[in-house]
């Protein structure tokens, strides 16, 4: 399968063979749509309540998909038993139709071992917890073409927006929403760095080619960061801390994410928090909440997440479709973020 991934994506980007660039463009798909997504709101958190207003105007998403729930001191983890309540508290909420979730606050973002967004999406994993670096649950939405994962799986897919600076979650949200007026040039740049351990994704690269057609090429970069670019729409690396990131410049729907243990700690202090991502201009990013050792599955791999990027999935279908093992995957951002929709 992995084989006939990195394929597929190097015969569509580099216009090697007509066949497979047209199946690449096959027929449209479904994507994900403001009606289909309800978010949630914390309403002891004045920040979520000002982001969530924000959010529903300019994406216009229909009132009744508006949850709120009550989540007082803002923990940083919850306990199975809380967020069973919790689940319980926003699943009564959502009406028909609702194939995904957006979570509007920084805390929580874990539910023990897990990530709150897996949890959610998933269920809660606490065989994943007696071993935090053993395999993880597979997810079925792995390289899915399903268009409608709840209909059609049973998963309501869900994200974090961050809301520790309301300035920067409404700078992550108009990034999002920009992404969506026209496609402009941009690149997807792959590191290999000198941190051999975090370097377990290298080997799934998606190798240097362009994709005139949607205005976007990839490049393997060999080095510990990257600096001055300005065009980028993927960055993916593997790093306890990315340096330079004030530096460059990123498209609106960038993704962007570092293989690291604790990426998805978002207030922790011991490795990079993937809140930086989105300070430095990202419009997603990705990051593991609790040791995963480095198992590639349990971290975006990289074509897959390009090829349904590119193909036209939104920022939270792409995401969630590139990873294998979710469980410990803090997804996080702006979900309807589409740059390449048809």
């Amino acid at each position: 399968m992995r084989l006939r991934v990195t394929v597929t994506v190097f015969l569509c980007l580099a216009g090697m063979a007509h066949a497979a660039h047209a199946q690449f463009k096959a027929a449209p798909r479904a994507r994900l749509t403001p009606s289909q997504l309800a978010i949630v709101i914390n309403d002891d958190d004045p920040n979520s309540v000002a982001v969530g207003a924000y959010y529903r105007k300019v994406r216009d998403i229909p009132h009744a998909n508006v949850v709120h729930v009550n989540i007082p001191n803002r923990p940083q983890r919850l306990d199975a038993a809380q967020f069973a309540v919790l689940k319980k508290d926003i699943d009564r909420q959502l009406g028909a139709g609702i194939e995904a979730v957006l979570m509007i606050w920084t805390a929580p973002y874990a539910v023990e071992c897990n990530a709150i967004t897996s949890a959610f999406t998933l269920g809660f994993d606490a065989a994943q917890c007696l071993r935090s670096c053993a395999p993880g649950r597979p997810s079925k939405y792995f390289n899915s073409a399903a268009t409608q994962p709840y209909t059609q799986d049973g998963m309501r897919l869900s994200m974090l927006l961050p809301t520790e600076s309301v300035p920067q979650a409404k700078a992550v949200i108009d990034r999002g929403v920009a992404a969506g007026f026209r496609v402009l040039p941009a690149t997807a740049y792959f590191m290999v760095t000198s941190d051999a351990a975090r370097n377990a994704r290298a080997r799934f690269y998606p190798p240097p080619a362009r994709l005139a057609s949607r205005k976007i090429a990839t490049r393997v970069v060999k080095a510990d960061v990257l600096e001055g670019a300005d065009d980028i729409i993927i960055y993916q690396t593997g790093m306890r801390h990315v340096g330079k990131l004030d530096t460059l410049g990123f498209r609106p729907g960038a993704l962007a994410d570092h293989l690291t243990s604790l990426g998805g700690d978002l207030l922790g202090q011991s490795q990079m928090s993937s809140l930086r991502w989105l300070e430095a201009g990202a419009t997603a990013s990705y990051g593991t909440v609790s040791e995963p050792c480095n198992h590639w599955q349990k971290f975006p791999h990289p074509a897959i997440l390009l090829k349904h990027y590119v193909g036209g999935a939104s920022a939270i279908e792409a995401y969630w479709k590139s990873v294998a093992w979710p469980a410990q995957g803090l997804f996080i951002g702006e979900p309807l973020a589409t740059p390449y929709r048809r």
